[in-house]
């Protein structure tokens, strides 16, 4: 850990550090990962304050992984930093590695929700999962925040390129069917992961 530094242009949330492990100052992390081992791999992590995170070990542990930071060696340390999330530059992330159906869940912040009809929703603000699959918030100007379902009969095509998602109303539960009743949440999930990770 370092001195603070510059804060994050583009943030894409990594990990949230747990509980301390041990008397050496390590910590339990829970990764946004595909693999939870490959939080090491793109480099210095970074708090929202803009201190600097650097690994020097990481191993698996059940559902989370054991890290030592550089810096936090005693028990003491290691519980302060309990609940601190660590993110990482969007520009950080690999996009050679993506296929052409493939995206990463940070990217879909920002683009413009709109249906066939040409009718705009507002823009994406944050993908979740509360465990029953993956929503996006849309907001728009002087509207409140809606939740929808990040599935293939809801979302019917992502444009990163034009910075639109086309959906469809009904399936998404922003309008109603005929009968009055929505169908919000049919459908399978369009991608799974968190934060950081490809969808597809």
């Amino acid at each position: 850990m370092t001195k603070p530094t510059t804060k994050l242009e583009n943030p894409v949330l990594m990990a949230v550090i747990g509980a301390a492990q041990g008397l050496r100052g390590e910590v339990r992390v829970k990764t946004f990962t595909g693999d939870p081992l490959s939080l090491g791999d793109y480099g210095n992590l970074y708090s929202a304050d803009g201190r600097m995170f650097e690994i020097l070990e990481l191993r698996e542990a059940k559902t989370v992984v054991v890290v030592r930071f550089r810096g936090i060696n005693d028990r003491n340390a290691a519980e302060a930093l309990n609940g601190l999330e660590l993110f990482i530059e969007r520009d950080a992330l690999p996009d050679d590695e993506l296929e052409e159906d493939e995206f990463y869940y940070a990217d879909l912040e920002g683009l413009e929700v709109y249906d066939g009809e040409g009718k705009h929703y507002g823009a994406v603000t944050g993908v979740y999962d509360f465990g029953a699959g993956d929503l996006l918030e849309l907001k728009g100007p002087g509207r409140r925040p809606v939740l929808i379902p990040f599935s293939e009969a809801a979302v019917l095509e992502i444009d990163l390129e034009d910075g639109r998602i086309l959906v469809d109303p009904i399936a998404a539960g922003l309008k109603e069917e005929n009968d009055g009743k929505p169908s919000y949440g049919k459908g399978k999930p369009y991608g799974q992961g968190k934060p950081g990770n490809k969808g597809s």
